[in-house]
């Protein structure tokens, strides 16, 4: 019949969608329903690395495992996202762009950049982390970084602490977020002889176009979404230090 309308034979043995056909497959189906069930937003590459840990599936491949979930309409449960905007409204002093008209920027703790990435750090329970970083821009390396619960001013206050025991900026620049307005954040800078530096109001971009930006869009990708899996607060803190904080000492 295959020869007759022009068909390769194996047309004649693909299964439909929604069949899985062989009994391995039955076998690997119903352990990933198992797993999807206790952790309803992994997506197939975490589903992958869990079913390797059964030694009938050691060497189980994620291909096979997407294949076969999309074959039983099996879908990750995507986390609700919170959206937590800069908090600009605030009766602190705010401080010129200094930045902005800098000819360059050509040796190590001329410019310091701190930023706080929301909303995208999710362990396997569902909650949200956040995580502060103080940058040198001339480097591209963190000067020191943490990571919480919350979003209060401890946050950048603690990441900013570190990074003084590392060294002392020229300047550091933010936006104008209340978190780095405070006075709990602005007298470590004063202390140290640092002049404060913000973007300007309604344009939080310029303080991370070129500086934070770029470290902050590879850790959204890399680990945020999907590629690495954080079961509790203390696995994301490991794990974002080992692969992304490159310190200088």
């Amino acid at each position: 019949m295959c020869r007759l309308i022009g068909l390769a034979e194996s047309s004649y043995y693909h299964a439909g969608p929604g069949h899985v056909d062989t009994a391995a497959d039955q076998r690997l189906l119903k352990q990933l329903e198992q797993l999807a069930g206790k952790h309803p937003t992994y997506g197939y590459r975490r589903l992958t690395k869990l079913v390797r840990k059964r030694k009938r599936f050691a060497h189980v491949n994620s291909k096979r495992v997407r294949r076969i979930l999309e074959t039983a309409g099996i879908q990750a449960k995507k986390p609700t996202r919170v959206v937590f905007t800069t908090d600009s409204a605030h009766g602190f002093p705010r401080y010129p762009n200094l930045v902005r008209d800098l000819p360059r920027i050509d040796h190590p703790n001329q410019v310091w950049c701190s930023d706080t990435l929301r909303a995208y750090i999710v362990l396997a329970t569902g909650e949200v982390v956040f995580l502060a970083i103080v940058l040198d821009v001339f480097t591209r390396c963190i000067r020191g970084w943490e990571l919480g619960r919350d979003l209060t001013h401890d946050l950048t206050v603690h990441a900013l602490r570190r990074a003084l025991k590392r060294g002392v900026p020229e300047i550091h620049h933010s936006d104008q977020g209340v978190q780095y307005a405070t006075p709990h954040y602005t007298q470590l800078l004063d202390e140290c002889g640092v002049r404060m530096s913000m973007s300007d109001r309604g344009a939080a971009w310029h303080a991370k176009r070129g500086f934070a930006e770029r470290w902050m869009r590879t850790l959204k990708e890399e680990e945020a979404f999907g590629l690495s899996e954080y079961e509790t607060f203390e696995d994301a803190l490991a794990q974002i230090e080992r692969h992304h904080v490159r310190m200088l000492p």
